[in-house]
């Protein structure tokens, strides 16, 4: 019974350790000398762990419509710095500012979000290069 209890333990834990390995420093997947700020409309929202992430669709001067992909912080830091899970909506237009991925896809590390109505919300990146907001 023993070797049962651990054989179901190993499969249960399997899916937590591959989340765990696929977490990833800043460093190995964006380039803090390639900042970006870009604006478009949010076109998908992930609220999860390890990282919450948005998409938005952005035009570029000839009208072509590029999917960027933003990595946000952690669900805890994210509420720290006053977000929520409906703090942004599909559709809202934002403005994005952050550091683009080392492989050139539409991916960035965002660092802080502009809201339609100005409001600016910090995303407490892990760039060596940003400085943090206080915390209260």
């Amino acid at each position: 019974m023993n070797r049962k209890v651990l054989a179901l333990a190993a499969v249960l834990l399997l899916p937590s350790s591959a989340a765990v390995g696929a977490h990833h420093g800043f460093s190995s997947e964006y380039d803090e000398k390639k900042p970006v700020t870009l604006t478009g409309a949010v076109s998908k929202i992930e609220w999860t762990n390890p990282h919450a992430r948005f998409y938005i669709d952005v035009k570029d001067a000839s009208g072509k419509v590029t999917n960027w992909n933003f990595e946000l912080a952690s669900l805890n830091s994210l509420r720290r710095n006053g977000w929520t899970q409906f703090t942004l909506k599909v559709g809202d237009v934002v403005t994005a500012s952050g550091y683009a991925a080392l492989s050139g896809v539409p991916m960035a590390n965002a660092s802080s979000v502009r809201l339609a109505d100005g409001t600016r919300l910090f995303a407490e990146t892990n760039a060596p290069s940003v400085q943090q907001t206080p915390q209260p």
